[in-house]
Formats: structure tokens, sequence, C-alpha cells
């Protein structure tokens, strides 16, 4: 089975959901919100995504989007869930501030 995103159309609007790893509440501290967000406005600038309506939940995100036209949404999706993902790893690994950061880090 291919770990690969699957969107057979590439001209789609489509439902996207993710979650963290244990839907862990990452979302609720604005330092790595902000790093979603900063994701998500990159992703539309430079990696063609079209958002039409998103949600943010303290644990997960929900977003109705599309690729525009040369760009794949799997890619996109791909990018950003990379970027963000170890970014807030990072993150989370410098703040000595963090009450969490030891048991996050061990389930990340």
């Amino acid at each position: 089975m291919s770990l690969a995103y699957k969107f057979h159309n590439p001209d789609g609007l489509y439902v996207v959901t993710f979650a963290t790893i244990g839907w862990i509440d990452v979302f609720t501290r604005n330092m790595y919100k902000n790093i979603l967000l900063e994701s998500i406005q990159f992703c539309q600038i430079n990696k063609g995504l079209d958002l039409n309506a998103w949600c943010l939940m303290t644990n997960h995100l929900h977003f109705i989007g599309s690729a525009r036209e040369r760009f794949l949404m799997s890619n996109i999706l791909r990018d950003m869930k990379k970027f963000t993902s170890k970014k807030i790893i990072e993150v989370i690994a410098n703040n000595e501030q963090e009450s969490r950061r030891e048991w996050m880090l061990a389930i990340f």
C-alpha cells in the first residue's frame, strides 16, 4: 500500500483533515499555531494551494481547498505537513518553558 496522499482529480476541490500524533493538543500554544498558519500561507503563495475554508482545532485541522493549475494537492499536503511537523518539533525541543516538552517529544 502506497503512503502517498491520494487525490484522483487534479482539478478537484477537497475536504482535508489531519491530526497530530496521539491527538496531542499542540495548537493550544500560539507559537505552534503560528508555525502552522505560516506554513499554510507559504503553500498558498508558493505551492499553489487555494484555500476556500479552514478550521484549526487544538489537535487537528480541517480545510477545503484545491491545487492551482500545474500543482498537485498531494505534493502541497506532503510539503506542508513535513515542514510544519519538523518546525514544531524543533521549537518544542528548544523551548525550555514548555511544560510538556519531554512528554511531547517522546510521542513525536
